[in-house]
């Protein structure tokens, strides 16, 4: 699954073999706001160099649903993109956007 929030952009995954559920990022920083604001017992972040997400934790399934209802009740914006901007700065604003207009190609019919 990939959660794109206002605080930061995450792959979450669960490995072959392995209980936890690997929640992955491109920047270390939005593990750290996810782990402040969500996962206050969230291990340590692990880093590697070379990785398509450079940093991941592991955390249980059913505390990471816990998370998850609790950001969709913390949603207190009328526009995720504006929210974005102006929490995360106008760059994240346009990737994010870019993926939006992507995305939008579905709904107007260029995907499948």
């Amino acid at each position: 699954m990939w959660l794109m929030t206002d605080f930061g952009f995450f792959s979450i995954v669960k490995k072959e073999g392995e209980q936890n559920l690997t929640v992955r990022a491109r920047v270390k920083r939005d593990l750290l706001e996810l782990k402040r604001r969500y996962l206050p017992g969230l291990g340590a972040i692990e880093e590697t160099e070379y990785a398509d997400y450079r940093y991941r934790v592991r955390v249980p399934r059913e505390v990471f649903a816990e998370a998850l209802t609790a950001i969709a009740l913390d949603i207190d914006y009328p526009n995720f993109k504006n929210s974005v901007a102006k929490k995360q700065g106008k760059g994240r604003a346009r990737a994010y956007g870019d993926v939006w207009q992507r995305l939008y190609g579905l709904q107007a019919g260029d995907g499948a």
